[in-house]
């Protein structure tokens, strides 16, 4: 199994779609480096992860035993094609289409710490999809920035 090592590089971007998905590389990658003990400050099975999961109705113990198989990304989409709640290629990328539009910003609970975060990075928080925001953070982390 080939993992990255995430305290050099940062994993992929949630926007990389594999089989339509989006998260699903990015989680692919941390549960990797998880497993390699290589995930540095980030975390597999995390909230974004789950976002993915429970859309699917998989858990992430299920996905890391097919990733600790040695599963390449192809297996492990297919993988998720094949479980948990049946989903048609057209649900999967209205889902991910939705995902990828989505802004914290639009979440009241969730807004202060958004804004916040984007200050901190440079970004306009009211034009800011989430999955930019992990893009600047990840960058502004190897960078040095934070």
């Amino acid at each position: 199994m080939d993992a990255k090592d995430l305290s050099k590089e940062a994993p992929r971007s949630p926007k990389v779609r594999i089989h339509d998905y989006v998260i699903l590389a990015r989680a692919i990658d941390k549960c990797r480096a998880e497993i390699a003990c290589q995930l540095a400050e980030y975390h597999y099975d995390c909230p974004l992860d789950q976002m993915l999961f429970s859309f699917k109705g998989v858990d992430g113990a299920a996905m890391k035993r097919i990733v600790e198989s040695g599963a390449s990304d192809e297996q492990i989409a297919r993988w998720l094609d094949a479980h948990g709640a049946p989903k048609t290629r057209d649900e999967v990328r209205s889902w991910s289409d939705g995902l990828e539009a989505y802004s914290l910003y639009n979440n009241l609970e969730k807004r202060a710490y958004f804004v916040s975060e984007c200050e901190r990075l440079g970004l306009d928080p009211k034009r800011t999809t989430m999955f930019e925001w992990l893009e600047a953070d990840d960058a502004a982390s190897f960078a040095g920035v934070r």
